[in-house]
Formats: C-alpha cells, structure tokens, sequence
C-alpha cells in the first residue's frame, strides 16, 4: 500500500495503515481527535436505504473478528492517539453496542479520564426489517480527556448559547447524512456535518489542529476547515482519499463554502431559540444579538405565550425549515392556538412546527384592525428562520 500524501492548505490526508501512519505523527501536537473506528459489522445483515433493502456490509475493513482481535485493535490505535494529544486534548469515538463498550474499556485502562457519553439520536433512521427488535435510531458518542489530572477545553458558553441559553445535554437530535453532503461521493459509513460542527464547536478554537484516524470521506476535515481549525486525516483507500480532496476543493467556491457552512449549523431539530426560557442575562444577550423567536409548539400541541410577552404579533407556520409563512396575529398578547384551531383555519400539515416572533422593541407599533385567513395566506410576509448559531461567534 502507498503512503501517499493528499494534501490543500490547511487539509492533510495520510493514506496509509492507521496505526503506522499514527506513529509518524508528531506527539503532544493534536488540540482534538474525531474517530470513527470499524463497528464490525459487515457480517451480511441488512437494512434499508432510499426505500429498499440493502446489505449492510461496508468492506473488509469492517468485517468482525474475534473479541480478542478487536480488544487489542482498539487498545492500539487508542493508545497512539493518547500520545499525539496536547495535555489539554480531548478525543470522541463513535460507536454502537457492537464496539463502544471495548472502546471504553480501553479508555479506562491507558488512562484517559471520560466526561461523557454523548446520545446521538437520528430524527430518520432506517426501519428495522426483522421485526423482532427495537428500531436502532441511535449511536454513542464517548468524549474523553487526555489524562485525569489535566484540564480540558470546552466551549461551554458556545454550547449553551446553542441550545437557547439553557445546558446542553448529553443528547442530541441530529439527522443523518444529507444528499447535500454527497455532491462528490460518498462513503459507507459517512458522518453527518452537523454532528462534527457541534463536536468540533464544543472542543477546539480558531486555529487548532484535529485529527481522525479513520478519516474515510474527510467530513471531520471539512467541518474543521469551515471553523478555521487545521485537519489531518487518516484513510487506507485511495479513493476515499481522493473523495476527500475532491470536497476540501469545493469548499474553496464562496457560493459553496456557505451553503455548506449554513445547512451544517442549521439543525432543525436543536436551533430552536427558548427566549422564554433563558435566564434573564441570557435572554439580554439574545436581544442584543438580534434573536426574535422562538420555538412554542407543533400541530399536535398548543401554542402557549407566558406572562412577559404581550407584544407577540405574528406566528410563523412552516413543513420544511426553508421557507416559512409568517402571519400578522390579529390581535396581540396571550394567545393559544391548538392543533383543532390551525386545522380549522386551513393548516393541517402534520408535525408542522410553529413559532412566534417576538418584538423587543417598544416603539414598534404592529397594526392588529384586520383579520386573518391563513388558507387564503392574507397579510403574508415571507421569513426565513435563523439558528442562534448565525448570532455566535466561533472562536
């Protein structure tokens, strides 16, 4: 195999054996390390992907060995990455049941401290065709330090800001991979750009270096790239290497880069902004930043106004997170709206969610003197929903 070189400005890819290529790299010179090692899995199972019924076998690299082979496999590569850490570095591994517990083990055993063990919790995950389980929906995310003693970096008010002012939690509801992020390829075992951009966002800065090992398409190098943070990656198949030239390439089009950079810090499933429910340091902040609605409900709830937000004046009703219809409320303060009204005025798309924009400013007088008919769209105006994450910075 040739130990190839694939590299574009601040975007490396090692191509070669994981553990050989993990030697070379200097120690004690990685901010955080992303890896997404074999789950062993391709055993001939199968699942289910746009509709019809695939084999989940994703190569030899991922066939299954036995709990000794895998055992000592993870302690390896585990135990090289310890050594490429700064002191203060961190490493995430993904995983499911299959692999996450031996990954664990050997966390505990060469010394790293854990600090958590993230959910991930897909909002469209495949159907389980046997029947004869629950639906697998999520995978395991281990965050670790370096050592016991040595402190970590972690973004806390970042990740805070991210989820409305409130903590984060150690759950995370984010998609799966986006036709978006295969316009070069793909790869079998791809992670979503969301999910690096909240990991990479969590615990690195402007100008750090991350690494993974198992970099197959490069979406840890992209994620990092779009955040001003240097990637070197890892990948044995030359094609996946020349996969992930190919979308560090695309980045460098303007109209592309933000395309990306917008759909990865949008998730519409955690972007929602809890003004109502922010403490009130926070909720100034939110404010000044310019951060005017938030999430209250879907269709098959109530929408509730509590006590402090009497100048509400529109509800915003949207099915695809892109283009919402923004509606003048007839009259302003305490409002509830149920599923039974919405239907009653035309709205009957299930799971809809809907909003309220909230007006901060006083001396903005909305007009209230005319009814509204949402099936006939009247006193419309058309708004496009913001993540708080277009309102922080991303040091």
């Amino acid at each position: 195999m040739n130990n190839t070189l694939y590299t574009y400005s601040n975007f490396t890819i090692l191509q070669g054996d994981c553990m050989n290529r993990l030697a070379e790299i200097e120690d004690n010179s990685i901010d955080a390390i992303f890896a997404d090692p074999p789950y062993f899995l391709s055993n001939g199972g199968i699942s289910v992907q746009s509709g019809k019924q695939v084999c989940v076998d994703k190569g030899d690299w991922d066939k299954g060995g036995t709990p000794e082979y895998i055992y000592e496999f993870n302690r390896q590569w585990l135990s090289l990455c310890r050594t490429k850490l700064r002191d203060n570095g961190t490493i995430w591994i993904s995983g499911t049941h299959h692999n996450i517990h031996v990954v664990m083990r050997c966390l505990q055993e060469l010394g790293y401290k854990v600090l958590n063990t993230i959910t991930w919790q897909k909002t469209d995950p495949p159907p389980n065709l046997s029947c004869r389980y629950f639906n697998f929906s999520t995978e395991l995310i281990i965050w670790a330090r370096k050592s016991e003693k040595k402190t970590h970096k972690f973004n806390y008010e970042t990740m805070k800001l991210l989820n409305g002012g409130r903590q984060m939690t150690d759950v995370w509801r984010i998609p799966a991979v986006s036709i978006w992020e295969k316009q070069q390829g793909k790869h079998p075992t791809q992670k979503p750009l969301r999910l690096l951009y909240r990991i990479i966002l969590a615990a690195t800065n402007k100008g750090d270096t991350v690494l993974d090992p198992f970099s197959g398409s490069g979406t840890t190098g992209i994620a990092a790239n779009l955040l001003g943070r240097n990637y070197i990656g890892i990948e044995q198949d030359d094609h996946f290497c020349k996969l992930s030239l190919l979308r560090r390439q695309a980045i460098e089009d303007e109209k592309t880069r933000k395309i990306l950079f917008d759909k990865m810090r949008y998730t519409p499933e955690e972007t929602t902004v809890l003004v109502n429910h922010m403490r009130d340091k926070d909720r100034k902040k939110a404010i000044q930043l310019g951060i005017t609605y938030v999430r209250i409900g879907d269709t098959k709830g109530s929408l509730l106004v509590k006590e402090g937000f009497e100048r509400l004046g529109y509800i915003c009703l949207h099915t695809d997170g892109d283009n919402p219809v923004l509606y003048k409320l007839t009259k302003k303060g305490f409002q509830i709206w149920t599923a039974e009204t919405l239907r009653e005025k035309g709205f009957s798309a299930e799971n809809a969610p809907y909003y309220a924009v909230l007006h901060f400013d006083a001396t903005i007088q909305i007009p209230f003197d005319q009814p509204i008919e949402l099936h006939k769209k009247q006193y419309t105006h058309i708004a496009h929903i913001q993540p708080l994450s277009n309102f922080i910075g991303l040091e």
